[in-house]
């Protein structure tokens, strides 16, 4: 069984299913690919042109577990909807959040 977030040297790296151009930025769902994958499913309100959509995915992020936003990169996934992101995180807080905000682990 795979984790949402996985635990790397420095954080974790987690991979997620980004909606832009959505009603209001939020985290919304845990889900699974369909190979099986754990995906952080997010939406921001933001155009998918210029970076904009990405940078406010590390802003929700930043916000979302309480890290600055330089804590967050994006490893790949630059111009796709699905991105593996690399957060300067515990796992086991990372995972606390998530519990917090009544998502799935699946």
């Amino acid at each position: 069984m795979s984790s949402l977030f996985e635990s790397c040297d420095g954080g974790v790296r987690v991979t997620l299913r980004v909606t832009p151009k959505a009603g209001r930025n939020q985290i919304q769902s845990v889900m699974r690919d369909a190979e099986g994958n754990l995906l952080l499913k997010v939406a921001v309100t933001d155009v998918p042109e210029d970076g904009k959509a990405n940078k406010a995915v590390i802003k929700l992020l930043s916000k979302s577990f309480g890290i600055v936003k330089s804590d967050i990169a994006i490893l790949s996934g630059e111009t796709s909807r699905v991105k593996k992101l690399f957060m300067r995180l515990d796992a086991a807080a990372a995972q606390a959040l998530i519990a917090e905000l009544g998502l799935e682990t699946l």
